[in-house]
């Protein structure tokens, strides 16, 4: 977790340090200002470590070596179990890796955050949906295992086109038209840039309540095309001894 946050703070000084430059450069920066880029980039960093992009889900090893099928004979459903105990770890960093990172951010660089409650409330139920979307995606992805023998290239192709998407490097705002019309049609945003936009205030009202919905949206996708993949696997998967 120290790690972790050291690496969050460290990465959080280049990313504040480039973004505050560019805004003060043109001052139409995607309509941010020196404060609310600040609270994008600190909030975004102080995120990643409950967000999926990096973390490996165990049924990667548990398809390759047929663990998988004890799985299936087990009283529990195999993607919500995975579910749960991602959004138990997940919840664990939130803590010790992204409160002292924002704080350090506040205290460097200035955020401009909502002073009203609505936004946080409405803020971490964003959150929550973006954190089990980000594993809903990449659980989603791991399944192609009982197909293929090696997922390393589909999971690293979804690690870079979905941090990219999600807006990590840059906020989805500032993407051409064209590039956000593909973002837009992915769940990628609405697993950083969206609770980042409702926590921040950047997004509110009414307009913070749409995000949120289609969240659920995705929320619906990613879980049926999991278990659909889950149902199909099954049928799929051979071990030794039959």
């Amino acid at each position: 977790m120290v790690a972790g946050l050291i690496t969050n703070v460290v990465f959080g000084f280049v990313r504040s340090s480039v973004l505050m430059a560019a805004v003060h450069a043109n001052s139409g920066f995607g309509g941010y200002d020196r404060g609310t880029i600040g609270a994008y980039t600190w909030l975004s960093q102080g995120l990643l470590g409950a967000i999926a992009f990096w973390t490996l889900p165990d049924i990667v090893e548990r398809i390759r070596t047929g663990d998988v099928a004890i799985d299936f004979l087990r009283p529990i459903d195999v993607q919500f179990a995975h579910l749960a105990e991602y959004l138990g770890r997940a919840t664990c960093t939130l803590l010790p890796r992204s409160v002292p990172s924002v704080a350090i951010g506040a205290l460097t660089f200035g955020l401009a955050l909502p002073n009203s409650a609505g936004p946080y409330v409405l803020g971490v139920i964003s959150l929550a949906l973006a954190i089990a979307l980000s594993f809903l995606s990449m659980f989603a992805v791991c399944l192609s295992g009982f197909w293929l023998v090696e997922t390393r290239g589909l999971r690293a192709l979804h690690m870079i086109c979905g941090t990219f998407l999600a807006g990590l490097f840059a906020p989805v705002h500032l993407f051409p038209g064209w590039l956000q019309t593909i973002a837009y049609a992915t769940p990628f945003p609405a697993m950083l840039q969206w609770p980042v936009d409702v926590i921040s205030g950047r997004t509110a009202g009414l307009a913070a309540a749409g995000l949120v919905a289609v969240q659920c949206f995705w929320l619906a996708v990613l879980t049926a095309l999991g278990r659909l993949l889950l149902r199909a696997g099954r049928r799929k998967l051979e071990v030794q001894g039959g």
